[in-house]
C-alpha cells in the first residue's frame, strides 16, 4: 500500500489540518522570536504582555487575558516569572476575587532594552517573508484571532 498526497475524500480540507499548520508555523516563529529576545531574558509569550501593560496601563487579569487571547490560567503561568522578577505586580482589584496587573519601572526598563531586539526580529521576519506577505499574514492572523467558533461540531457537507 502506498501513501500519496491525494485527498481521501476528494477535498484538500480532508487532508490538511488548519490547526496543525498554524501551530507548526507558530512554533517556528516563536522559536525565532525567543532567540531574538534571549539576551533580555524575555520570551515572546511575555513580551506582548509587557507591551500591552505599557500602552494601556494597569488592567484586570480577565481583561488582559482577553486581550492576549488566552485563558486566565495560561496568563497566570506567563505572569508568575514576570512577577518573580519584579517586572509586574499583581494586586487586589475592586473585590477580593479580582486581580489587577501593573507594569513596574524595572518592567518598563526591560521592555525598552528588549525593544531593539524585537524590532530586529520583526525586520528579519519581514525580509524573509516579504513586506506584502507579512502585512497580509498579520491581517489574516488578526482576523483568525477575532473569530468565534461555536462549540457545536461542524456537519460534513
Amino acid at each position: 500500500m502506498s501513501i500519496t498526497n491525494k485527498p481521501v475524500h476528494g477535498s484538500p480540507a480532508d487532508t490538511v489540518c488548519n490547526c496543525s499548520l498554524i501551530r507548526q508555523a507558530a512554533r517556528r516563529v516563536t522559536r525565532f522570536y525567543d532567540q531574538a529576545l534571549a539576551a533580555s531574558g524575555l520570551r515572546i509569550t511575555q513580551y506582548p504582555i509587557l507591551v500591552s501593560l505599557a500602552v494601556s496601563g494597569p488592567m484586570g487579569m480577565g481583561v488582559l487575558a482577553e486581550r492576549m487571547v488566552m485563558d486566565r490560567a495560561t496568563l497566570g503561568h506567563n505572569l508568575r516569572p514576570l512577577q518573580a522578577q519584579g517586572l509586574v505586580t499583581i494586586g487586589a482589584g475592586r473585590d477580593r476575587r479580582s486581580r489587577v496587573v501593573s507594569l513596574t519601572e524595572p518592567g518598563r526598563r526591560l521592555l525598552r532594552e528588549a525593544r531593539p531586539a524585537w524590532e530586529a526580529a520583526q525586520c528579519r521576519f519581514e525580509s524573509a517573508l516579504g513586506a506584502a506577505d507579512s502585512a497580509a499574514l498579520r491581517a489574516m492572523m488578526a482576523r483568525v484571532a477575532r473569530l468565534e467558533f461555536s462549540d457545536a461540531p461542524a456537519s460534513p457537507r
